[in-house]
């Protein structure tokens, strides 16, 4: 039986990990909603109904017809259960919205999807009729909202809600995404305001998801402390610095965590050993396996460098592609293992380089979470450059599995990465490498200070000890959340 008193909150995401993954958001959504649990919150996810998660989610069942929309044909809200333990989530199904192949964003061939707008304007509708109880479900406490694909929410729910109805909270992944489209598009997507409201949603001519959620969701917040200060200031705002110094007061950075039980070398299914800080053979035996399966040269004092992620402008994919000549020009035993996809220009330039050093050089273009883990594993460094970085997650990961990473200060890189000087050594407090500017002579200098590290297996094991214990879980950044919930509950309350 569920207290009277105990928080619903319903988590409105575009992607959930496992059910749809294309980065961070998907990873973060789960493992708050997991850890929110364990705090005796009923947390639930709803999400759309793509073909990956019509395939895991158990106990699927339809609970509620969903109205057509915008001319699109009526649809149903399906409830179940996740593939990997018991929390609730609820799929919005529309097939023509969703079963219309490609990826989560974009088609088949990588353009952008032009009917994304009304595909994250009927998820935004209908978490809003899920969390008022419209749907036969009891009506949430919180409806926390995630990115600009669920910036309407908050809208939404202040045009629906009566006095103590469900309070808003908006997540903010990343700034540079705004959801934007024709401002006259919006009556098609049922979506009408006037006045404050249409300030609120009005950027420059056009509507933007994201500027919705910032100025009526009932608090903010985004996923590090430091990208809640840069986010305030022009250079990361992305044109929307003023709307965020203006709700500072409501705004708060907690930083993401990881699920521990996914992300740890103990718990792995992927690796070919598994390994722990106080037994760390299984690593090496992990280096050596990934120099097998890439076709590197398999030498196991080698600095083995890897790069996990997007093949984008924000993860300075576009440096890494002129650094990595030079970086493996360096020094003769050097290894460099990339995973990743992003821009085609980008991606071409990294396969046209592939032959380039045999049996040190070893690109893959796309992305595995399976590989993902054995890179984490079997390298050494994880080169991870960011212009901008809300928080990141690949660091962290990176250090749960021994592998030391070279990153740009900025965000939450800033906040989980202390950088190894010779004070920090001492103290025993470094835990990764810092590069100041986003261009190749930096990050070929951080580099060369990895390596060196490197090749003094003393202090090179004090640092994976510090980096590997760091506690990166979910429940002190859960602990927040649900203070802020329990905060926005008794303002509503008080309407």
């Amino acid at each position: 039986m569920i207290a009277p008193d105990r928080l619903r909150v319903l988590i409105a995401a575009s992607e959930i990990y496992p059910l749809a993954k294309t980065g961070g958001l998907a990873d973060a959504t789960a493992a708050l909603a997991a850890a929110l649990a364990e705090l005796g919150v009923e947390a639930t996810l709803v999400m759309p109904a793509y073909q990956s998660a019509l395939d895991q989610v158990r106990e699927l069942a339809s609970i509620a017809p969903l109205s057509s929309r915008a001319g699109v044909g009526p649809g149903r809200m399906l409830k179940g259960r996740m593939p990997d333990h018991e929390l609730t989530v609820f799929l919005v199904d529309h097939p023509e919205l969703y079963l219309d192949g490609g990826g989560l964003y974009v088609h088949a061939d990588g353009s952008d999807r032009p009917n994304n707008p009304l595909r994250f304007a009927a998820l935004s509708h209908a978490a809003c009729a899920l969390a008022l109880g419209q749907l036969g479900q009891p009506a949430a406490d919180i409806v926390h909202a995630n990115d600009w694909h669920t910036g309407l929410v908050p809208l939404l729910l202040a045009q629906q809600r009566e006095a103590g109805g469900p309070s808003s909270l908006f997540t903010v992944h990343n700034m540079a995404f705004q959801g934007l489209c024709p401002l006259d598009l919006l009556p098609d997507l049922d979506v009408h305001v006037e006045d404050e409201q249409f300030r609120a949603v009005e950027y420059f001519g056009q509507a933007s998801f994201l500027k919705a959620g910032l100025v009526l969701a009932d608090w903010l917040t985004t996923v590090s402390p430091r990208y809640a200060q840069e986010i305030c200031t022009p250079e990361f705002g992305f044109g929307l610095d003023g709307v965020i110094a203006a709700r500072a007061d409501r705004l708060s950075g907690i930083l993401n965590g990881i699920d521990g039980a996914v992300w740890s070398p103990e718990n792995s299914p992927w690796l070919p050993a598994r390994y722990s800080l106080d037994n760390l053979d299984g690593k090496a035996r992990c280096k050596e396996a990934l120099q097998r399966e890439l076709g590197l040269n398999l030498d196991p004092n080698a600095p083995l460098i890897t790069f996990v992620g997007r093949l984008t402008w924000q993860k300075m994919a576009d440096v890494l592609l002129e650094s990595l000549p030079l970086m493996l020009d360096a020094e003769p035993d050097r290894q460099l293992a990339l995973l990743g996809e992003g821009d085609r220009e980008i991606e071409l330039g990294f396969r046209e380089l592939a032959g380039r050093f045999p049996g040190r050089l070893a690109i893959d273009i796309g992305y595995s979470e399976a590989k993902a883990h054995r890179l984490h594993g079997g390298a050494d460094i994880l080169l991870h450059g960011s212009r901008f970085e809300p928080c990141g997650l690949t660091q962290m990961y990176a250090m749960k599995f021994g592998t030391i990473p070279v990153v740009r200060p900025v965000g939450g890189l800033a906040d989980t990465v202390i950088d190894a000087t010779q004070e920090s050594l001492s103290s025993g407090t470094a835990n990764g490498f810092h590069f100041d500017q986003a261009d190749t002579e930096g990050m070929l200098e951080a580099v060369a200070r990895a390596v060196a590290l490197y090749r003094q297996p003393d202090s090179w094991r004090q640092l994976r000890a510090v980096a590997m214990s760091a506690d990166f879980s979910w429940q002190g950044s859960a602990q927040r959340y649900l203070a802020l919930y329990r905060k926005l509950r008794s303002e509503a309350r008080r309407v």
